[in-house]
């Protein structure tokens, strides 16, 4: 995905759901049993962490221009 084009607004509302998809999967990720489902529950979040920390460090550098 390209992120180059967002504005700062547009980079906010994807964090936005980033972090509830985040809190969503935790929270399944507490209700699951068996490995395959907490492994697969790991990998989700780890790339939703992944993907937010890519969008605010992309936020912090578009503001960074705009100073």
């Amino acid at each position: 995905m390209s992120d180059i084009l967002l504005t700062i607004p547009e980079i906010d509302e994807r964090i936005a759901g980033i972090r509830e998809n985040l809190r969503e999967l935790i929270e399944q990720a507490a209700a699951y049993s068996g490995a395959a489902d907490e492994e697969l529950a790991s990998e989700r979040i780890a790339e939703q962490e992944e993907e937010l920390e890519r969008l605010l460090k992309r936020r912090e550098e578009l503001s960074a221009q705009k100073s």
